[in-house]
């Protein structure tokens, strides 16, 4: 007899959504299927669809180091009340950044005191560094990261083609995928040196600053470094139909290339940053409606294959400045990703973009899907209800939402995590501690 039992629930399973109880016993589920027999512990799922746990595969808890701006004991229950049970967490904001083994082991023990999610860790490469990368791999990286641009911490520079180019022959080597904020820094530093020598800081003068050229352009800079070197390369944040459309030619060609967006681009567009301000600034920019309307046809058509939060919150201090130039360039909106593409795609493609993709494209095997064998990592979301954003009802450090006021339907009435239900009904109801996951080195293309 298993020890968990959750019945009567619409489950979004991979053969589809099919109502069914599912059986969980030492953290695992071992059986789903309709009417299964009884179990000591019971949960009424009837009215309710059972998603997999979501995994956001790109955020910021600044944790080690930073924790004024998140934390992972904010930032992980803040994921948790979305359904979430999985983070990958990005080498920056944290100080120091995560790019050598001491760094990391650093982080890990932090987030494995803080977190109530489980969690995997993102290596960084900048210059210098190249070394330090199958250290990282050995202890369980899930891949590493680097700018195209300026990070906007002197800590954490930007990749020169040079770096870039021999981490991708080192990381293809060690079997693990190199991450790329893809915007051209020459261009960019060009547009806001000229910006700020005008006197012109304002917020459609950062929007004009970083065009949609500049995020092609290093797209298709990083797939031929790619290609050259064979590295499976993971562009994050892609903000554009356009940016798919060069993620896409340079697959065709042979570059190993998966897509990543983020939830705000696909909800907001440049227009809302002026109007909202600071609370929506991010790099690279929101869009113009057309791109942003295109860049839902890439999802909706299948071509994005992971939507992640890029959730990087700062303290409201720095988050106020004259010259919006200055301000720091980061969206809080953990709690908001699946509520956006629900609001649109189909139950099946959320599950793939936000579960099934993340752990199949990083070899976490257990994760991701409602299936015999796999971690009990569920969301149980009322699909008839639907809920405002209200900024005093996140469970985030600083609260400082672009979402706020923004309605949504499809409501989380509980999260599951191993089997342990780690939020319930508005609240947090365990002081479980996540453990760290570690992908496997696998050649697969793209998700």
């Amino acid at each position: 007899m298993p020890e968990l039992a959750i019945r009567g629930g619409m489950a979004a399973t991979p053969e589809g959504v099919v109502r069914a109880d599912i059986a969980i016993e030492g953290g695992a589920i071992v059986a789903v299927a309709p009417e299964l027999a009884g179990a000591p512990r019971e949960i009424d799922a009837r009215g309710l669809t059972v998603l997999p746990g979501a995994i956001d595969a790109h955020l910021h808890f600044n944790e080690a180091g930073r924790t004024e701006w998140e934390g992972a004991a904010t930032g992980s229950r803040a994921l948790a009340s979305a359904g979430g049970a999985l983070f990958f967490d990005m080498p920056l904001n944290s100080s120091p950044c995560t790019v050598g083994p001491a760094e990391f082991d650093a982080k890990r023990a932090a987030l494995e005191q803080s977190s109530i999610t489980d969690f995997g860790l993102w290596g960084g490469i900048v210059p210098g560094n190249r070394a330090a990368l199958a250290e990282l791999a050995a202890r369980g990286a899930i891949g590493f990261k680097a700018f195209m641009a300026d990070s906007g911490l002197d800590e954490f520079p930007r990749a020169d083609d040079l770096t870039l180019y021999e981490a991708m022959r080192e990381a293809a080597r060690l079997g693990l995928p190199v991450a790329v904020h893809a915007e051209d820094n020459e261009l960019v530093r060009a547009l806001a040196s000229r910006a700020l020598a005008q006197g012109r800081t304002g917020i459609r003068d950062y929007l004009d600053s970083r065009p949609v050229l500049a995020e092609v352009a290093a797209i298709e800079r990083a797939a031929l470094l790619a290609r050259e070197t064979g590295a499976r390369l993971y562009i994050v944040h892609v903000s554009s139909g356009r940016g798919v459309a060069a993620a896409l030619e340079a697959r065709a060609r042979g570059a190993d290339i998966t897509i990543e967006t983020c939830a705000h681009y696909l909800y907001f567009t440049e227009a809302d940053m002026e109007r909202i301000g600071a609370a929506a600034k991010c790099a690279p920019p929101l869009r113009p409606g057309s791109e942003r309307d295109a860049l839902w046809a890439s999802v909706l058509a299948g071509d994005v294959d992971v939507v992640s939060s890029d959730h990087s919150p700062a303290p409201p201090s720095l988050k106020q400045d004259a010259n919006f130039f200055k301000i720091w360039g980061g969206i809080a909106g953990v709690e908001s990703t699946r509520a956006v593409l629900a609001g649109r795609a189909p139950v099946g493609l959320v599950v793939r973009l936000t579960a099934e993709n993340p752990a199949r494209y990083f070899g976490i095997a257990r994760k991701g899907r409602i299936a015999v064998g796999c971690d009990a990592d569920l969301a149980l979301v009322d699909d008839a209800a639907s809920y405002t954003v209200e900024p005093d009802k996140l469970f985030l450090r600083h609260r400082l939402s672009p979402y706020a006021g923004a309605r949504f339907r499809g409501v989380v009435r509980r999260t599951v995590a191993s089997g342990e239900t780690i939020y319930l009904d508005g609240a947090i109801v365990s002081g479980r501690r996540g453990k760290m996951v570690t992908a496997h080195a696998t050649s697969r293309t793209h998700a």
